[in-house]
């Protein structure tokens, strides 16, 4: 078998239907382990598994070449008995750490405060308990979204402003998702079926849209896809961050639990 070197190997969005033609970073997890080409190697958790494969699509290029060196540790973490685990984790992040940093960037800071004093949704009870104060984050932040896009199409009236509406949602869209995005869901939701988890799921994402949208169109009050990606940067990068020490501590749940 011929070993990569992964320090002049290139991360790339996407599948690849050979090695010849570009990896992403769970096919060169593939071939480092010895498989067979695919973006599906066995030895994976599937929940680590759906984490990278989306977050490897979503990071801009520079960014994707950050997971090389977490790579070869995802090797041997299928059938470890920590998806649960893992898919837990993943939720809490979204619910306490993703959604109240864009429902403070839509300015509906006192239900993201509440967000983040919940307790770590741990197991069905942990996220049954939290669903009024998602509730109420989901509610707050619709109604946020609803006055933003009043004041939006307002602004909207002559194509100048429709322009700026329209460069301003895309730019919030992209980053926003690009933070870490859906990519959690599908991750926590491969481990985590309880109808109590879904309806967490569910009530986290909306606000998380909602709140998304609301940021989009305040930015596009202001009138430039310039602005609105400088007001959104700070808290793209800080999710970034954020989500690399998840990936970190979904790699390793045994240490995670133990801090």
């Amino acid at each position: 078998m011929t070993v990569p070197d992964i320090e002049h190997i290139t991360l790339e969005k996407g599948a690849h239907g050979s090695r010849e033609s570009g990896v992403c970073a769970m096919e060169l997890v593939a071939w480092m382990a010895g498989e067979k080409h695919s973006d599906h190697p066995a030895c994976v958790s599937p929940v680590l598994g759906a984490f990278l494969r989306r977050w490897n699509d979503d990071l801009d290029d520079e960014g994707r070449q950050r997971l090389k060196p977490y790579l070869k540790r995802v090797i041997g973490t299928a059938l470890d008995g920590f998806d649960e685990r893992r898919g837990w984790m993943v939720t809490d992040w979204m619910v306490r750490t993703h959604l109240p940093a864009w429902l403070d960037l839509a300015g509906i800071t006192a239900p993201a405060a509440a967000l983040r004093a919940l307790p770590e949704l741990l197991d069905v009870a942990s996220a049954t308990s939290a669903q009024s104060t998602i509730e109420n984050a989901r509610v707050l932040s619709a109604a946020a979204w609803d006055a933003a896009w009043a004041a939006a199409r307002a602004a909207a009236r002559d194509a100048a402003g429709a322009a700026a509406r329209a460069a301003a949602r895309d730019a919030a869209w992209d980053a926003a998702w690009a933070a870490a995005g859906d990519a959690a869901w599908d991750a926590a939701w491969a481990a985590a079926r309880d109808a109590a988890r879904d309806a967490a799921r569910d009530a986290a994402r909306d606000a998380a849209w909602a709140a998304a949208r609301a940021a989009a169109w305040a930015a596009a009050r202001d009138a430039a896809r310039a602005a609105a990606g400088a007001a959104l940067a700070p808290t793209v990068s800080s999710l970034q961050e954020s989500a690399f020490g998840l990936l970190n501590n979904l790699i390793e749940p045994r240490m995670s639990e133990a801090q």
